[in-house]
């Protein structure tokens, strides 16, 4: 039971802070898609620092680069979906879908480069060894393993509360969502709130990714990308209706049944069924698809969301 709620917060945590992403983004009226490669490259970015940082210097210092690169990875990736959809007016779904497919191949090249120039050139591994580092995240009470990640994650969902809806900054965010040719004509820069609704998503969506490999599973390779979690985050976001706290109880339900897949052996009745463990692993993104087929219809989206914003038009 202890293993089973450690797992459900952990992953609970990475979906949190990946749907909160999406919200910003989708509330400033931009679909954000790509959050899968932006979790990858922000795990990139995080997985660097924890290699090449001395583990000398100390937890505090090592949590605090490990989040600020995760987050400067995921925001400058970001830029590209922000650059394209609300400058240049693409498509933002196949923009998103580029960029999920980018982040994996480009992640996976760049990691092997590194590896096979270390080593002269004979190893082609496409993973960051950062074992010792990712200790520095865990402290241990009994037999409950309590991640910093997990305070990062409740941190992230009250500051976004608050920017959402106790100051000005949220409410213009929602008005480029759901009106933005309102919003332009009481002086709202549209696009300058859907690139901070960006940004943001990029920030959160690349810490989500460095959650996910270092406290979500025991290994992990490049090319494996993040196994959906990035679309998992959308339909956590869906399903709590773009609002903070709903996101958050999503992001429970939804990582209880992902935890199940690493938990499952120790309950017998579970253990008894003999089902491979691969249901188990599915069973997130399975609830998923019912929990939308059920919900779809009463989902309150942002109006506005994925329509390009053209000053020029009423």
């Amino acid at each position: 039971m202890i293993l089973l709620l450690q797992y459900t917060l952990l992953f609970a945590s990475v979906l949190l802070l990946v749907a909160l992403g999406g919200c910003f983004s989708e509330r400033s009226g931009v679909i954000n898609i790509g959050l899968e490669g932006i979790m990858v490259i922000g795990a990139l970015g995080g997985a660097l620092v924890m290699k090449f940082l001395p583990a000398e210097m100390g937890a505090p210092m090592m949590i605090t680069a490990t989040i600020l690169a995760s987050a400067l990875a995921g925001m400058l990736y970001s830029l590209l979906l922000a650059v394209a959809a609300i400058n240049f007016k693409a498509d933002q779904t196949i923009t998103g879908t580029a960029m999920n497919m980018l982040a994996t191949a480009g992640a996976t090249v760049a990691v092997k480069a590194m590896n096979t120039a270390a080593s002269g050139g004979s190893d082609v591994s496409s993973d960051i060894i950062y074992t010792r580092a990712r200790d520095m995240f865990i402290v241990r009470f009994g037999n409950f393993e309590f991640n910093w990640f997990m305070v990062v994650a409740l941190v992230a969902l009250l500051i976004s509360w608050v920017l959402l809806y106790k100051v000005k900054f949220g409410l213009r965010l929602r008005a480029c969502g759901e009106h933005p040719q309102a919003a332009d004509s009481v002086g709202i820069n549209v696009y300058k709130m859907r690139y901070a609704g960006v940004l943001i998503s990029g920030i959160l969506g690349g810490i989500g990714g460095i959650v996910y490999i270092t406290a979500g599973v025991s290994s992990w390779k490049f090319e494996n990308g993040v196994a959906g979690f990035g679309f998992l985050a959308l339909a956590v976001m869906i399903f709590g209706q773009w609002k903070p706290f709903k996101i958050a109880l999503a992001a429970l339900l939804f990582g209880f049944f992902r935890a199940l897949g690493n938990v499952y052996t120790g309950f017998d009745f579970l253990k008894n069924l003999n089902l491979p463990s691969g249901v188990y692993n599915m069973l997130p993104y399975i609830i998923s698809l019912i929990v939308l087929a059920l919900t779809s219809k009463s989902s309150l989206a942002p109006k506005a969301e994925g329509i390009p914003y053209d000053k020029g038009s009423r």
